[in-house]
């Protein structure tokens, strides 16, 4: 994200190079707090920030973002009954018992991703929506049986799909589980919702004029630079579009450089990528907004 947020500031520095300003006001947000909850951005809508159009630099490799997926962050919590570990049989194993209720999930996840659940922008992908269980702990020593157990997980929803209703089967799912274990059957899991709390976006679904005359003022910066014509996708991620094209009636376009191992082992941008994306956002603000001399 570093690298989205140099092409956008380097795109106002060259405009300024050329002795040109925009003609309109241009709002450059550094938010924190993406990553979790995106409340940074959030944060800046409600004091007031709103525009026209919003161009976020995700790096999704100089492609316009048509559709995005929503979040769900929660954790399952886990009781077991602890004994020695010679005396195993007369206890409950509280990570044990989370096995099986990873396994009930990961049928609802396919389920979800079943092609009858899938929106238009998501009807070729096989599986669009990922559950991961990111993180788990419990026990507290290697010869006790574990007396608790804590799971975290993050569910993808499509657009268009109520979080609600997502939270009520995801429940279900786990409690039917736990339903199969002597123990939790009587001492349920309890479930946390945490972080993020994500409806998904679509930006193909935005019929107003403004996001029209957004979207062909990138595609024409773009094939300007690159000579190419803009590539549109739908991502299995989620970004901070959601809260200008839902809650500020704010086209939200995301367009950014080429990045490789996102979130992996040497994370990196390609510079050649963040140059041309910097030239295509200047004449963005160009044509979005004309210019005035300085």
């Amino acid at each position: 994200m570093k690298a989205g947020l140099t092409s956008n500031l380097f795109a106002l520095d060259a405009l300024a190079a050329c002795g040109l300003a925009p003609g309109g006001d241009v709002f450059y947000q550094s938010v924190v707090e993406e990553e979790c909850t995106g409340n940074g951005a959030l944060a800046c809508l409600a004091r007031g920030y709103t525009a026209n159009a919003a161009l976020i630099p995700e790096p999704f490799a100089e492609q316009l973002v048509l559709a995005q997926l929503g979040v769900i962050w929660f954790q399952v919590h886990l009781k077991g009954l602890p004994t020695h570990v010679a005396y195993a049989g007369t206890g409950s194993n509280a990570i044990e018992a989370a096995i099986p209720l990873i396994q009930a999930l990961h049928e609802m996840e396919h389920r979800w991703n079943a092609a009858g659940h899938r929106p238009a922008d998501y009807a070729h992908m096989d599986h669009a929506l990922n559950l991961n269980v990111g993180r788990i702990e419990g026990g507290d020593w290697t010869s006790s049986v574990p007396a608790w157990c804590v799971f975290d997980v993050r569910m993808g929803l499509f657009p268009g799909q109520s979080i609600d209703a997502a939270k009520s089967e995801i429940e279900q799912v786990i409690l039917k589980a736990a339903q199969g274990n002597a123990f939790l059957r009587d001492s349920l899991p309890q479930i946390v919702y945490h972080g993020f709390h994500a409806e998904g976006y679509a930006l193909s679904q935005d019929g107003s004029a403004r996001a029209a005359d957004a979207i062909s003022a990138l595609d024409r910066a773009h094939h300007d630079i690159t000579g190419d014509t803009l590539t549109r996708t739908a991502i299995t991620a989620t970004t901070d579009a959601r809260f200008f094209g839902l809650y500020a009636d704010t086209p939200a376009l995301v367009y950014g450089p080429r990045a490789e191992a996102i979130h992996g082992f040497n994370e990196r941008v390609d510079l050649d990528s963040l140059r041309r994306v910097t030239k295509a956002t200047a004449m963005f603000i160009t044509d979005w907004c004309g210019t005035q001399e300085v």
